[in-house]
């Protein structure tokens, strides 16, 4: 198997007009990393050269690497039902600079970039409804991206009153969240919630 996946990563780096073209195997699996600029017709090959037949685009997804420059990984996988085949592919890109969308390439590459857009803030020129997906129209910020805060920005409910939904900003409520760092055998020196019940009746 890995000499076949070793042979074809030779065959579409020597088949592609694309340059920076870095393969990996691990795992049993080839990772083609490429540059984004590149992506369609690398996809268009890996889709129609007879040596590939990747006719099949299983998954595209987000990858958040915020310390780096170009945040963001966005991964497609790509199976060949002819040839019992899996191939990854890698790209990387940034906050502003869009990625070019396949989805006439694969057009179920539609609600993928969808949810790329939702949940990272990645965007895709040439996709024909980009909108968010999963979140709700008034959502701010993505909340896939390691920045994000674990609270989120706002809090949604259905007012009886106004008979809508209404956005309100996020209020935690601070009650037993006194926080020590003692050893968990030692026990906390406050008096948990219940035990003052246990010590009434001693």
């Amino acid at each position: 198997m890995s000499q076949s996946l070793t042979e074809l990563a030779r065959h579409i780096e020597s088949a592609s007009g694309a340059t920076g073209i870095a393969s990996t195997l691990a795992h049993g699996e080839l990772t083609l990393t490429i540059d984004a600029a590149a992506i369609v017709e690398t996809l268009v090959l890996l889709r129609d050269d007879p040596k590939c037949q990747f006719e099949i685009l299983i998954d595209l997804a987000g990858v958040d690497y915020p310390e780096r420059a170009k945040r963001f990984d966005v991964v497609y996988h790509l199976l060949s039902p002819r040839l019992n085949q899996r191939i990854r592919i890698k790209l990387s890109t940034n906050e502003t600079t869009p990625v070019a969308s396949v989805n006439d390439v694969f057009p179920a590459a539609n609600w993928y970039e969808r949810e790329a857009y939702d949940m990272y803030g990645i965007r895709f020129t040439g996709h024909p409804d980009l909108r968010r997906l999963l979140t709700d129209y008034g959502f701010q910020g993505y909340p896939l991206r390691k920045d994000f805060p674990l609270t989120g920005y706002v809090e949604v409910r259905y007012d009886d009153d106004q008979k809508r939904v209404v956005y309100e900003p996020v209020k935690l409520n601070q009650d037993f969240r006194n926080f020590d760092f003692e050893s968990p055998w030692e026990g906390p020196n406050y008096i948990l919630p219940g035990d003052e019940k246990a010590s009434s009746k001693t």
